[in-house]
């Protein structure tokens, strides 16, 4: 009798113990602890929203300099309209004497057809009277593409400004500390198993 009465109180106590871990709809509740992460804080990602990249290579896109200017590095500033303001005057100064190559080649052709009007003759210099028509017609097709090579450059130069910019506003982002110590160590070198002088570099 005193082993059943044991018995029944044991299951009793197991039955209203299991009854606790119940909710009220019914659904058990998991009794395993759950362990929550803790969100990591990424230094990059929040310096990169501070001073996104995007921002950089739109200002430099629209005004060459102003993404530097933005990443505060104003050193670069004075190259980068180095590049585009030489690049722009050999661009003006090719299409100017193409204009002269091609209206002289014109008015060499004309004087040599007594049919047509060749008062542009006249108007030429005494440079393109002594050369002869091909001459001329070379060198105004070589200067065409003289055009072109240097609008090419202006635009690359101007590309590459906005490259630069990006770079920059990508590079301001990452966190790098001034405490760099390089030591030298001699003695047994866990990593490589064998004994000797190591350098130790710490990044902190």
């Amino acid at each position: 009798m005193r082993s059943f009465l044991f018995t029944f109180f044991i299951l009793s106590a197991q039955f209203s113990f299991s009854q606790r871990i119940y909710t009220k709809s019914g659904i058990k509740k998991d009794s395993t602890p759950v362990v929550t992460k803790k969100a990591t804080f990424n230094k990059y990602d929040s310096a990169t929203k501070a001073h996104p990249p995007r921002a950089a290579a739109f200002r430099s896109a629209i005004l060459p300099g102003w993404g530097q200017v933005y990443n505060k590095k104003y050193w670069k500033v004075p190259i980068i309209y180095a590049a585009l303001g030489i690049t722009g005057f050999i661009f003006i100064d090719n299409i100017k004497t193409y204009k002269e190559y091609r209206f002289a080649y014109a008015a060499r052709i004309k004087a040599a057809d007594p049919l047509l009007d060749s008062t542009d003759y006249f108007k030429l210099k005494n440079l393109y009277k002594v050369i002869s028509p091909e001459s001329i017609q070379a060198a105004r097709n070589r200067f065409r593409q003289y055009v072109d090579y240097s609008a090419i450059f202006f635009i690359l130069f101007w590309g590459l400004n906005v490259v630069d910019a990006v770079v920059d506003a990508h590079l301001k982002s990452f966190d790098v500390s001034p405490d760099l110590s390089l030591r030298i160590k001699a003695g047994h070198s866990q990593m490589a198993g064998t004994d000797g002088i190591s350098l130790i570099l710490h990044i902190r």
